[in-house]
């Protein structure tokens, strides 16, 4: 469910040609930052160009629709790029530095949290309040420090990048801390907090994109003798600066400029209603159930969480044994049901509120998207573009048509083995005595696939749980780490502020025992104040400029979030399979993040590396949960301490290409009708968006979408988050991350020494060099050689299939 097994027919030629393509920074596009994703969890307009880049607008890093389940790992807040690390990773309390006021600060600005240094973000003291007059306090003393820079700016790196980055830091520290509180702490007070300021704030990013003087000196600095002087992540942010300038309207006309910034104005309030609606209309849907035959085939974890999300709603004697049990749209409940509730009345009952989220009545997304692809157009014809699949594209490395290209091949290769699924689900349900065997429909492919699974595989998810303790997963995850990057990484509680008291802090140190970086992992679902899914994001980048000692570099900080199952009574969080893999996943992002040795922060960590190429370590790590030592190391039942049995080891590792046709396909299906809206569909014409999605069904989907299928309603990654004309991105990043993990398999993964030093040279490749060089450039001087998708074909099972 959580991350589908895909397969790239893509061959090497077209690799080369389309890894060639646009050797520049990730399109840091953006709209309001609410977040999912980088999940992530964050949505928002495209910002203005530095700001967007430097991280104002930088997409968190969401996983993709649970293959399974729909359900999106969104994007998170934006994160911040300004604070002092401790260079100890000691548990004691942090206090804020020299509060730094404002020109215009009061004594009440003095003491608000947003205008204050820290060493770490006071999330504990953010509150609502404090969001109006800290943002416009912040608003005006970086408007006039950009009238300084303006003034001043000479075309080299220290009197134009180094200015510049102190400036969209400052904004992005703030900013990201409201967002991030947003999509983990939400209340109607912060949301309407945020929307008062809001425009000012998307006013001045568009100030600051659309400096003729920056962009001029930016120019200037490209045709000056200094230009060979500059290093090649340098002359990478120069050159990607200028480009991005120019996507954000820097070289339009002063009424086509003012109608640019109208657009930008409006999809920022767009996407962040459109992700507000989502998450409105996932906590409003409750399903009450007081006859225990209803949720008959429910394991204990489930019926526990439903009794437990009974007494949070008010039925303060409900108990897992006589309920009542309460139901919800949130991940954990919703996939709970649709897996193992025997009661198929019950499953359709929730799925149909679950593809129909968003749609109707007050909370319906519908016009939202209209709005947003007729802005979005607009804006790609402003620019001199024909849609805006070409915008979203310019700043990646594929084009449209190389991304179609690969959809297709990939599609074309899984669809005999997604009919076949279906069929085997089919034959399977009628040997079980099902009566709708022959007619099944959406709310039965899970339950189904579940049995067979269990049947062929006898491998029983509810029953591994038990297996898969958080602390267990996290230890092992940390041992991984060791192995193959020689880090350490060790719990920092009470460092650092955190938000709930579910937030662990942790500090990660190098092989001399000299901290390197820090991040937060919230791992538990809580429906009724965070976002769903799964992200990781930046909280504050690797930076030289903004070193506090002068000497050495800011150490980076991130943050990883996850809606698991929370413990239940005594017992501690037991996991899924699939969320171990999604923490794994997570942990990779994370660990591209603070492995940087980049030390120019605008192409630090995750900064600046091609979005369809963001996607590699992430991916990457995922594979290890499938490697014998990894997964026995950390599968020990948590009350008997027994270790995973071999045999059941064997299982899931055969179980690993389960339906991978039909997982395929449905991703295929998500990145299709992404690029179908952001390409063809023209707004307001006689064809819908329901009816692209349908038509992208009758090719991807063995059963076609519901009527009332209205999954687009809820589709955060592309209407509220950074995937607009990228959803493809997953399956174009999976080339490279198995392609990569291939390496391993190669230098031989039962020889510790062999893979401790491939995973060095994956550290000093892949997680050290950011965004300062092209992810081509940078995969082959891990791999040696251009990317291939046999690797991937064949970790899929596929790989027969294609040839």
């Amino acid at each position: 469910m959580r991350r589908l097994r895909k397969r790239a027919l893509a061959t090497g030629s077209m690799w080369t040609a389309t890894f060639l393509i646009v050797n520049m920074l990730t399109l840091m596009a953006s709209t309001t930052r609410i977040a999912l994703s980088r999940s992530v969890r964050h949505h928002r307009h495209h910002l203005h160009r530095y700001a967007r880049h430097h991280s104002l607008s930088k997409k968190s890093f969401p996983c993709p629709l649970w293959s399974s389940s729909f359900s999106f790992c969104l994007q998170s807040p934006r994160r911040s790029t300004s604070l002092s690390l401790s260079t100890t990773c000691s548990s004691v309390p942090t206090r804020p530095i020299a509060p730094r006021a404002p020109p215009m600060a009061d004594v009440a600005d003095e003491s608000n949290p947003l205008l204050q240094d820290f060493e770490f973000p006071p999330f504990n003291a953010v509150e609502a309040k404090h969001v109006r007059p800290g943002i416009l306090a912040l608003l005006k003393e970086l408007e006039s420090d950009l009238e300084e820079l303006e003034r001043t700016v000479h075309p080299s790196w220290p009197k134009l990048v180094e200015p510049l980055e102190t400036i969209v830091d400052r904004l992005t520290v703030t900013w990201g801390m409201i967002n991030h509180l947003k999509a983990v702490k939400d209340t109607a007070e912060l949301r309407a907090a945020i929307e008062e300021v809001q425009a000012e704030k998307v006013k001045f990013q568009l100030r600051l994109g659309q400096s003729k003087p920056v962009y001029n000196a930016f120019k200037a600095l490209q045709e000056s003798p200094d230009w060979n002087m500059l290093s090649d992540a340098q002359k990478r942010i120069v050159e990607n600066q200028i480009k991005e300038a120019i996507l954000n309207g820097v070289a339009l006309e002063d009424g086509k400029r003012e109608e640019f910034n109208q657009i930008e104005q409006e999809l920022e309030k767009l996407s962040k209603k459109f992700d507000e609606n989502v998450l409105d209309a996932t906590k409003k849907f409750e399903k009450l159930i007081t006859d225990q035959k209803d949720i008959e085939g429910l394991p204990a974890t489930a019926v526990g969480l439903a009794a437990q999300t009974a007494v949070s709603k008010g039925h303060e004697n409900a108990t897992p044994e006589g309920g009542p049990w309460v139901i919800t749209l949130d991940a954990p409940s919703f996939m709970s049901v649709m897996q193992h509730a025997r009661n198929r009345a019950l499953r359709e009952e929730i799925y149909r509120a679950y593809v129909t989220r968003a749609s109707s009545g007050d909370i319906d997304n519908t016009l939202i998207i209209d709005q947003i692809l007729k802005l979005r157009l607009e804006k790609a014809k402003l620019l001199g573009f024909n849609n805006y699949a070409e915008v979203s594209m310019a700043m990646k490395m594929a084009t449209v048509d190389k991304a179609e290209e690969l959809l297709e091949k990939l599609r074309s290769a899984s669809w005999d083995a997604a009919v076949q699924d279906m069929e085997d689900l089919k034959n399977f349900a009628k040997s079980q005595g099902a009566k709708e065997s022959d007619d099944l429909s959406h709310w039965d492919i899970n339950f189904w696939s579940e049995r067979l699974r269990e049947s062929k595989y006898d491998i029983n998810e509810e029953e591994l749980r038990p297996y898969f303790s958080l602390p267990k997963v996290m230890e092992g995850l940390f041992n991984l780490a060791r192995t193959l990057f020689g880090i350490e990484i060790e719990a920092a509680d009470g460092l650092a502020p955190v938000w709930n008291s579910d937030v662990s802090f942790y500090c990660v140190k190098d092989s001399s025992g000299n901290p390197t970086a820090y991040f937060y992992f919230d791992p538990y679902s809580r429906p009724s104040e965070k976002r769903g899914g799964a992200w990781m994001d930046e909280v504050v980048a690797r930076s030289r400029v903004l070193s506090r000692d002068g000497a050495s570099a800011r150490l980076p900080i991130a943050h990883i979030v996850c809606n698991q199952t929370p413990p239940v009574g005594t017992k501690p969080s037991l996991m899924t399979f699939r969320e171990v893999e999604t923490v794994f996943h997570e942990f990779g992002h994370a660990l591209q993040h603070m492995l940087t040795k980049q030390d120019e922060g605008l192409v630090a960590g995750i900064r600046g590396i091609e979005w369809d190429a963001v996607e590699l370590p992430s991916q990457f790590m995922e594979n290890w949960c499938y490697h014998r030592d990894t997964l026995m190391g950390i599968a020990k039942h948590y009350e008997t301490s027994e270790s995973l049995p071999e045999d059941v080891y064997r299982k899931l590792l055969a179980a690993r290409t389960f339906r991978a046709g039909s997982l395929s396909v449905r991703q295929i299906r998500f990145a299709s009708v992404d690029l179908q809206l952001h390409t063809k569909y023209v707004p307001g014409g006689p064809e819908s968006v329901y009816d692209v999605d349908r038509r992208v069904c009758e090719k991807t989907q063995v059963i076609p979408p519901l009527a009332e299928d209205r999954f687009l309603c809820s589709f955060s990654h592309i209407f509220a988050g950074g995937y607009a004309a990228g959803y493809y991105s997953y399956k174009w990043a999976e080339v490279l991350s198995a392609d990569a993990f291939s390496a391993f398999e190669d230098a031989g993964l039962n020889d510790s020494k062999a893979v401790k030093e491939t995973g060095q040279r994956f550290r000093e490749t892949i997680l050290a060099l950011g965004g300062g060089k092209a992810p081509l450039q940078v995969f082959i001087e891990f791999r040696g050689r251009e990317p291939s998708p046999d690797a991937l074909l064949r970790h899929n099972g596929l790989l027969r299939v294609a040839a």
